[in-house]
């Protein structure tokens, strides 16, 4: 029987980025013309791999923990005639020791470095050369959620779980760094992240009412989507393209 497919197989990008966005970010970052590139938290790396495709100077490493998202990333790597000029690790990104790099990408990824936000804005600063660019695709609250909102959302969530944009600013720069660019994720971007992220799940499951896995895969589905809808205009994301601070 055909069993369930990976939730997340429509995505090109593991966060709600628009094409127009990336474009944008890919030629800003790739004009400062970085030597190496470091993508923590990378999945397929799809962000890495046009950095470089932009960049033909560069070298790029991707750590990630998920097994199939490397393997991907590898298959579009040669697919793309990159494979020399890049590399997928399966390791955690905590406490790392690749670095420092002159384009840190940390795209949602802030948790793969273990901790809480000021100290992965410690670690990402130790990261980045002098010079160097970090970008940061961080959560922030666009409004303080209610309780019966956190309820709804993932498990333990708590109005502390983020800070809205101008708290987040101002960790980014108590951590060393200036915002060189801050720009958030519109709703459209959302909205075609979640749909896309869910949408094989769901074309599977009208298909197969009837499969073993039917049930729990539905409600797996149905927690997700409860979440995303709930969080629908409350939860932002932030793209911040960071500059570290020379010491004086």
């Amino acid at each position: 029987m055909t069993p369930p497919p990976r939730r997340s197989g429509r995505l090109t990008f593991h966060g709600p980025l628009s094409e127009t966005r990336a474009d944008a970010l890919v030629r800003r970052l790739a004009g400062n013309s970085p030597a190496s590139v470091l993508d923590i938290g990378c999945g397929r790396g799809e962000l890495m791999l046009r950095v470089l495709a932009a960049a033909p100077g560069a070298t790029g490493l991707g750590v990630d923990l998920d097994a199939e998202d490397l393997a991907h990333g590898r298959r579009a790597a040669e697919e793309r005639q990159l494979t020399s000029r890049v590399r997928f690790l399966e390791e955690s990104a905590t406490g790392t020791p690749h670095g420092p790099a002159d384009l840190v990408l940390c795209v949602g990824a802030s948790q793969a470095l273990g901790g809480d936000l000021p100290g992965a804005l410690a670690d990402l600063r130790g990261l980045v050369t002098d010079g160097g660019r970090v970008l940061l695709g961080e959560g922030f609250w666009q409004r303080t959620p209610t309780v019966a909102e956190l309820s709804r959302m993932w498990p333990g969530a708590a109005a502390t779980d983020h800070p809205g944009l101008p708290g987040l600013i101002d960790r980014v720069i108590a951590a060393g760094f200036r915002p060189e660019w801050t720009e958030t994720a519109s709703l459209d971007e959302w909205e075609a992240f979640e749909s896309a992220y869910l949408a094989d799940t769901e074309v599977w499951l009208a298909e197969h009412p009837g499969h073993p896995q039917a049930e729990e895969t539905r409600q797996r589905a149905d927690r997700h989507r409860t979440a995303w809808l709930t969080y629908r205009g409350v939860l932002g994301l932030a793209y911040l393209t960071l500059v570290p601070v020379a010491a004086r």
